[in-house]
């Protein structure tokens, strides 16, 4: 389950990554682009740090630093450059590296609510778990923000690492509000609903997430314990046979057959 959450959010993560324009008119602090030289240098800058996202997204991070580097030596005030170096120093497991260049990013762009997002899941896979929800608070806020689902996402899970699961309920209705397409979100809900005991609302939740025939073995594990609570023969029974068929070596395959529902 942990690998499960980390893979979706750093899908979250590279969903949010939007470069400043160079059709807009206007720098990240409300400045005006200087014209000529300077407008030249902006936009080798976003190029090239398109560049390193890409390269980001596909692991070769040594290549994104590069590109990033380049994006900088145009224009060293480039703030989405200093974003993403953030997250290729944190896949490097660069700590110190990765804090500097997310914080140097806001400070270019205190106002963009992506830096803030993942500026919180690098302090969130830190454990430093009241800084991130101030960071995705701070996204969250932002009436313009285009995609404050994945912040409240990313602020839901950081609530169950603190303890909190009221919380991350509220965060996760919050979130599937926004966007009901969003299998992870409905995963965590219904299996926060699973623990409170609200059996029939975790059930309304999973049956949206898709056929038992191409469920993850976590979704099904959790549709079998749902249905077992509910007295579901029919269901529970079914998603054994998906269990064993499909992830026969799986966590939750083993937890089934020593009969470890809980």
């Amino acid at each position: 389950m942990k690998h499960l959450l980390s893979v979706s959010l750093s899908l979250f993560l590279l969903c949010s990554f939007s470069p400043v324009s160079q059709a807009d008119p206007f720098n990240d602090n409300g400045s005006q682009t200087p014209v000529g030289s300077s407008n030249i240098q902006q936009e080798r800058a976003r190029i090239h740090t398109e560049l390193g996202a890409g390269f980001f997204q596909r692991g070769q991070y040594a290549i994104a630093l590069n590109e990033l580097h380049t994006a900088l030596s145009a224009n060293s005030s480039y703030a989405p450059a200093y974003d993403v170096l953030g997250l290729v120093h944190m896949a490097l497991g660069e700590n110190d590296k990765a804090d500097k260049n997310f914080r140097r990013a806001i400070d270019l762009a205190p106002g963009n609510p992506d830096f803030h997002n993942n500026y919180g899941w690098f302090l969130y896979s830190v454990n430093r778990l009241d800084e991130a929800q101030q960071q995705y608070a701070l996204a969250i806020a932002d009436p313009l923000y285009s995609t404050p689902q994945l912040a409240l996402y990313n602020a839901g899970l950081c609530a169950i690492k603190q303890g909190n699961q009221d919380k991350a309920i509220e965060f996760f209705e919050r979130s599937l509000q926004r966007d009901d397409n969003q299998p992870q979100a409905i995963y965590q809900l219904a299996n926060l609903y699973y623990q409170k005991q609200r059996y029939q609302d975790a059930r309304n939740l999973i049956d949206h997430i898709g056929s038992p025939a191409t469920a993850s073995a976590p979704v099904l594990w959790l549709s079998l314990r749902i249905a077992r609570r509910m007295n579901d023969h029919e269901t529970e029974t079914s998603d054994a046979l998906q269990l064993n068929k499909r992830f026969p070596a799986s966590g939750e395959t083993r937890l089934l057959q020593q009969g470890k529902f809980d």
